[in-house]
């Protein structure tokens, strides 16, 4: 009898759980049909009235004899007038209005307007920016021209559905004014929200019938084998989510290492780092540290979870990096706190130190995220596996970074090569070209170098180099390029200076070589002169290899003059200059302790 009871009245629960189901779709279906039409067909008709006024726009600037001269004087001649005025009798527009870049109207289909201002905010916020403007406005009917309003006179009961369009007018990027559109939407609006109205009520029943079919059909099926499928499913469930847990995780540990390896930076690394162990880990909170290229301290790079990193750690305060091996807080009898993991609160958490070509190159610190926490020790395997990736990609990040350091440096003097040189001045060229922005190109070579080598030795010529290299690289500002093409030739590129600025940069950088003193052995070698030669683009040549020419060519016109002298190439005009009102530039630190 009991067990009767408890079925029955387990019976008339699930059916009432049904019918307050049915009951509730049918009243959601209900406000859906009445109330979800509107909004989606006043979003059809913006976009649908968006395009006309662009058609509207285009009619109006086609009728005009001369647009730009029109909204930026705000007047309008005669002719465009009278052509103006038969727009409202060719399209649904019932009013419109001509405003300048300043707001004021100079022309409106309601004379009366002409000379006011435009007083909504958000023509200085949105339409002076380029964006064209939407309004839907309930209106009484005497406010709509043109529309019959018979003996009702200005009756306000009687309303309009009106759609307002701020349309601008751009010239060249320039907020030349706007055209402002007024059109009646009513009819239009009432006929879509009925058709609307009338597929959601079909759908609607249509879809209400085939749930309470569905329903019935799978609660009277279900019903006899709900107590065998829940045990069932339970174990099942078990196994799948252990699955799907080991699925993630082979996931999440795949798309790691790929987006690891195509990482640019280290900067960029970390950041990935930082976002896939918020998934992969968590129940931890972490931070990763990297050693300096001194070897010396650890830097702090990242950190997720809530965890916080320092500045720098020393190798010796982690037990971890101490005793070469991951070192877990916590599950020993007896152990001790890592000094970076100060101030401590008891939680359990790992030290792994990240290892790549058998070097250690940095730690990941992770922290349970709470106390007791067994999801954290059982995740001690996966931290492990995320470790080693993290170690692999901080490899060849950096084995790539030094690679191409290598393919773009000139050893001797750390200066960008003729590779780089000739791919850095056509970006430029076409920045140049994009922008119309001013670019120069200094060639300089060290005059009479060949008598350094030849007195003195190479490795004193090579001395020289070096310090007219740290000079140029000194000078170097912003977006500027010091190269060394080869031999005793440098190179700099000077992007967005004027002439007068690069002729002063030239000087100043002769000025600075002349004032080095380089020290070989016992003795100060002889003073170091250069001849510089000047190229301005696009007046002397608007590709690589032309400025390049022309700025040799200067150069080779400095030397025939006497050397240690700027020149520029033919066709510039160089602003005259006073060496002696330069002001002082900084020379390269004194070569004393070089020699």
């Amino acid at each position: 009898m009991k067990s009767n009871f408890r079925s029955s009245l387990a019976e008339k629960i699930r059916s009432m759980s049904l019918i307050f189901v049915l009951v509730a779709a049918a009243a959601a279906s209900a406000w859906a049909v009445f109330a979800v039409p509107e909004p989606i067909v006043d979003r059809m008709l913006e976009d649908d009235i968006r395009k006309q006024a662009k058609h509207w726009q285009r009619r109006v600037v086609l009728h005009m004899a001369s647009v730009e001269d029109a909204f930026e004087n705000g007047t309008i001649n005669p002719h465009d007038a009278h052509m103006l005025t038969l727009l409202p009798e060719e399209t649904d527009v019932f009013r419109y209005r001509l405003l300048t870049s300043g707001g004021e109207i100079f022309w409106s289909s309601r004379s009366e307007e002409i000379g006011e201002y435009e007083a909504n905010a958000f023509f200085t916020t949105h339409v002076s920016r380029g964006e064209v403007y939407y309004m839907h406005e309930t209106l009484p009917a005497y406010e709509v021209d043109g529309f019959p309003l018979h003996d009702n006179g200005y009756d306000s009961s009687i309303t309009r559905e009106v759609a307002q369009v701020y349309v601008p007018l751009m010239h060249n990027g320039h907020f030349d004014g706007a055209i402002d559109f007024y059109t009646d939407i009513t009819e239009l609006r009432d006929t879509f929200i009925r058709r609307a109205q009338l597929s959601l009520t079909v759908m609607t029943s249509i879809a209400l019938l085939a749930m309470t079919i569905a329903v019935y059909v799978v609660f009277k099926t279900n019903r006899l084998n709900l107590n065998q499928l829940r045990a069932r499913n339970e174990h099942e469930r078990q196994i799948l989510d252990e699955q799907l847990r080991l699925a993630r995780e082979v996931q999440l540990l795949g798309e790691l290492n790929e987006w690891l390896q195509s990482s640019r930076s280290l900067d960029e690394l970390f950041e990935m780092v930082a976002r896939f162990m918020t998934h992969i880990l968590p129940t931890a909170e972490g931070s990763v540290y990297v050693y300096s290229n001194s070897r010396d301290v650890l830097d702090g790079c990242s950190s997720w979870n809530g965890g916080s990193h320092r500045e720098h750690i020393h190798p010796e305060e982690c037990w971890g990096l101490r005793r070469g091996r991951t070192y877990e807080f916590g599950s020993a009898e007896i152990q001790f706190v890592c000094e970076h993991a100060e101030p401590h609160d008891g939680r359990s958490y790992y030290c792994f130190p990240i290892l790549a070509h058998g070097e250690t190159v940095g730690l990941m610190h992770l922290r349970a995220i709470k106390e007791n926490c067994p999801e954290f020790t059982a995740s001690k395997k996966l931290a492990q596996m995320c470790a080693e990736q993290i170690s692999m990609a901080i490899a060849n990040v950096r084995m790539r970074d030094q690679l191409h350091d290598q393919s773009v440096r000139d050893p001797l003097t750390g200066l960008f090569n003729r590779r780089h040189m000739t791919e850095s001045l056509r970006k430029c060229i076409n920045a140049s070209q994009d922008k119309g922005l001013r670019l120069s190109v200094i060639s300089i070579d060290v005059d009479h170098f060949k008598k350094f080598n030849d007195n003195h030795g190479h490795d004193a010529g090579d001395m020289v180099l070096r310090a007219v290299g740290s000079v140029l690289e000194q000078a170097c500002d912003g977006d500027e390029v010091a190269c060394r093409p080869g031999g005793e030739e440098f190179t700099l590129i000077v992007p967005g200076a004027s002439q007068e600025d690069v002729m002063t940069k030239a000087e100043l950088v002769r000025q600075a070589v002349e004032d080095v003193v380089v020290r070989y052995g016992e003795k100060a070698l002889p003073r170091i002169t250069v001849s510089l030669g000047v190229a301005h683009y696009p007046a002397h040549g608007t590709m690589p290899q032309d400025l390049l020419r022309a700025s040799d060519e200067a150069l080779y016109d400095a030397k025939a003059k006497g050397r240690n002298q700027v020149c520029v190439a033919d066709g510039a005009d160089p602003a005259p200059r006073n060496p002696a009102a330069l002001p002082e530039m900084q020379g390269p630190p004194d070569r004393r302790a070089a020699g």
